[in-house]
């Protein structure tokens, strides 16, 4: 597998999140007007399980970007033919020129949860394996930038968010019978997984795997990456925040006691309090 090298934001405290989300965002309306002044096509495809994150993400990317030139792409249940006719199901959902298109889910269902649910055949398994990566690069030939997120979390990161999902009043809608179906199938997913990660990533068109246990520092994560990625002129260089810094953001040491994980306003009224008393 070919892998793609990008800087990592980890465990970043709430307060920092917010302030380095609100700068990622500036920038990605900075690259979404180049996409629309340069007439370019983007597709920005999220995988992973069930609860990983993908259209939080997405959200978060779309939430201050002009909506006229962006869509949300995540397709139901294929019908008989467009099972039959694939990539072409995919193909009318592409970017038209000047838009950013989000994948919730793509063609690579066809890689993961269709195999592993019995949703297609072995035939159809084997046939979109093979060419996958010819036609995906066929059409970055043709202008198409294609970034492939897939979203990492584990198995009991998961199980927690289902129990979340289910409990929640305003969120139980999100967890269904498939969900629990799946569940039971975690190995066998995680076998399909693999497959596609030694079949479908190439140089040109490298599978990006993001830890996403903490939904925080995946979506900057894939903000920045996405900012890096596309060949758009930042109107000032973009520098992410570094390790070093959200420490120095989250924590403060007071008359020799350090107070650590401290969210926004915490660290503000220390900060005055220090400057004001030593």
């Amino acid at each position: 597998m070919k892998e793609a090298s990008y800087h990592c934001y980890e465990d970043v405290p709430y307060s920092v999140y917010k302030s380095e989300k609100a700068r990622l965002q500036v920038e990605l309306l900075n690259l979404q007007e180049w996409v629309v002044d340069k007439g370019q096509r983007v597709a920005i495809v999220f995988e992973g399980r069930d609860a990983a994150g993908k259209g939080s993400t997405i959200k978060r990317f779309a939430e201050n970007l002009m909506p006229k030139n962006l869509r949300v792409v995540e397709l139901g249940v294929p019908s008989k033919v467009e099972s039959r006719n694939w990539f072409r199901r995919y193909e009318r959902q592409f970017p038209q020129p000047g838009e950013i298109v989000f994948f919730d889910r793509s063609w690579y269902n066809r890689a993961m949860i269709e195999p592993t649910m019995g949703y297609c055949t072995k035939s159809q398994y084997y046939y979109f394996m093979r060419n996958v990566v010819d036609w995906e690069e066929d059409h970055m030939k043709n202008g198409l930038i294609l970034i492939k997120f897939y979203l990492s979390i584990n198995r009991e990161t998961q199980i927690i968010r289902f129990d979340l999902r289910k409990n929640d009043p305003l969120k139980y809608w999100k967890y269904s019978e498939n969900d629990e179906k799946i569940q039971g199938k975690w190995n066998v997913f995680t076998s399909y997984k693999e497959q596609m990660f030694r079949k479908t990533s190439s140089r040109k068109s490298p599978w990006v795997i993001v830890r996403s246990n903490n939904k925080l520092s995946a979506r900057l994560t894939c903000m920045l990456y996405t900012i890096n990625q596309v060949p758009y002129k930042p109107k000032k260089p973009f520098r992410p925040l570094e390790s070093d810094r959200v420490a120095h953001e989250s924590e403060i040491t007071l008359q020799g006691i350090p107070f650590r994980s401290l969210n926004y306003r915490q660290y503000r009224l220390l900060s005055k309090f220090k400057e004001r008393f030593g």
